[in-house]
């Protein structure tokens, strides 16, 4: 069987490669990305990397052919991306993939205020549309991306959030990179969607009492609406676009899009998920 991962040299597809490869026959894994250079250490590890570009079809076809199942990565254009993603499904479809995997988001349903869930409902459309088998890995959103906001309280000893008392849960980068290499390797997973989240919900409350714990001293909580906290994001120098990702995420914890924590990552990789704290608890040093 062969696996293939586009946008394999980005952290999650580092992430999942790395994993294959230490379970599967290396020759039969296959790793797409605009820049193969980057990958030429895993090249040297036996797997087979290729050029692929999401704004060139043709080379989609040729970065597919002989693949059997598909890691497809949501790429980073949102609101741009459904068409690269449809013709990532076409070219695969093309080529002989008879099984795709896609990154999806919690609840991409009308309702959520999140600006990325257009894009993920439109492709699971389109997978489900498709000749293709499907599975839709729906994660939250990284616990990673919490290290920033605590690591500034550490220093200011305040934490702003729009997230009100809403609850996100959070998964950690390699979490998800693990239940995606099963999903790969495993059968059963046909017409599943599963939701890849860390073990519990967590507040921005809790976050702040982890940065106050971390480095000894008071954090306030400050608790803001979309506005403000957008004006404060951009003070801080956040381009344009990626604050209104950001707030929009907020908005979508606010409102309980994001709060279900599952037993999705124990029960695919046999491992309890990482938890939040001691996500960046491992960031930080700390």
């Amino acid at each position: 069987m062969t696996i293939a991962i586009t946008g394999a040299s980005g952290s999650l597809g580092r992430a999942t490669a790395e994993l294959l490869l230490e379970t599967v026959d290396p020759r039969g894994v296959v790793l797409t990305t605009r820049r193969p250079e980057i990958l030429a250490d895993l090249a040297g590890a036996g797997a087979d990397v290729r050029r692929a570009d999401f704004a060139d079809p043709a080379s989609l076809t040729e970065a597919f052919s002989g693949v059997e199942r598909l890691l497809l990565i949501s790429t980073d254009a949102v609101g741009a991306r459904v068409d690269q993603h449809r013709a990532a499904i076409a070219a695969a479809t093309a080529a002989g993939v008879r099984h795709i995997v896609y990154t999806s988001v919690p609840q991409p349903v009308p309702g959520n205020p999140a600006l990325v869930v257009p894009d993920h409902a439109a492709t699971e459309a389109a997978l489900r549309e498709s000749s293709a088998t499907w599975t839709f890995l729906r994660n939250n959103i990284y616990a990673e991306l919490q290290v920033g906001g605590v690591q500034a309280a550490l220093t200011s000893g305040r934490f702003p959030t729009n997230t009100g008392t809403g609850a996100a849960a959070y998964v950690s980068r390699e979490d998800c990179a693990a239940v995606a290499a099963a999903v790969l390797t495993q059968d059963g997973h046909a017409g599943r969607a599963y939701d890849v989240t860390g073990p519990v919900a967590v507040r921005s409350a809790d976050l702040a009492t982890l940065a106050g714990a971390l480095g000894d001293r008071d954090v306030e909580l400050v608790d803001m609406d979309d506005a403000g906290f957008a004006a404060q994001l951009r003070g801080s120098g956040l381009p344009d676009g990626a604050v209104e990702v950001v707030v929009s995420f907020g908005a979508a914890i606010r409102e309980g899009f994001l709060s279900t924590a599952t037993s999705t990552v124990e029960e695919l990789t046999g491992h309890a998920p990482i938890s939040t704290a001691d996500v960046v608890r491992r960031a930080l040093g700390r």
